[in-house]
């Protein structure tokens, strides 16, 4: 079996795979949006947004995109196709990372952040936010990140939900 791990842009032929991934991911917690908004999302950063192939399969995405600190997308709407606001800003903001539930464990997500980072730092942004739901503080804080409890997302992103950031450090 080809176990290469390869990232690479996303591509129109992943979406329906990336929507069943959000979906087995989020749903559970009432926090799925569906395919027409995770594109929406990619549209506005497609440089900043990434599948995951392990051999030939798609096994992960990660959809990122700009965001003034202390902000973040609204999961009641998909992204304006057209941002005339569009937000000249240091900060990207991970809106979403899944790897398959088979593949989890294996070093993968971690692997899509590191890309995550050098693409940031080549971009010149300084900071990457998030937002943890599903209690998954610990895992980001483990990776760098920090939170910030002035920051309060709104009850759309679930009760356990932390805003968090940390810089993107030129190493």
């Amino acid at each position: 079996m080809n176990d290469t791990v390869r990232i690479r842009p996303i591509g129109e032929d992943d979406w329906e795979a990336i929507a069943a991934l959000e979906s087995a991911a989020y749903a559970g917690l009432g926090l799925s949006e569906g395919e027409a908004a995770l594109r929406s999302r990619c549209a506005a950063s497609p440089g900043t947004c990434f599948a995951l192939d392990v051999g030939s399969r798609l096994a992960g995405y990660l959809l990122t995109l700009p965001y003034p600190a202390f902000r973040f997308p609204d999961l009641e709407r998909p992204e304006p196709s057209a941002r005339p606001d569009a937000p000249d800003t240091r900060n990207l903001h991970l809106h979403d990372i899944v790897v398959t539930r088979r593949l989890r464990r294996r070093g993968l997500a971690r692997h899509l952040l590191r890309h995550l980072t050098l693409t940031a730092r080549s971009r010149g942004y300084e900071r990457i936010s998030l937002v943890s739901v599903g209690d998954n503080e610990e895992f980001w804080s483990a990776r760098g990140f920090t939170r910030h409890p002035e920051v309060v997302p709104p009850g759309s992103y679930g009760t356990q939900a932390v805003y968090m950031s940390k810089p993107v450090r030129s190493e």
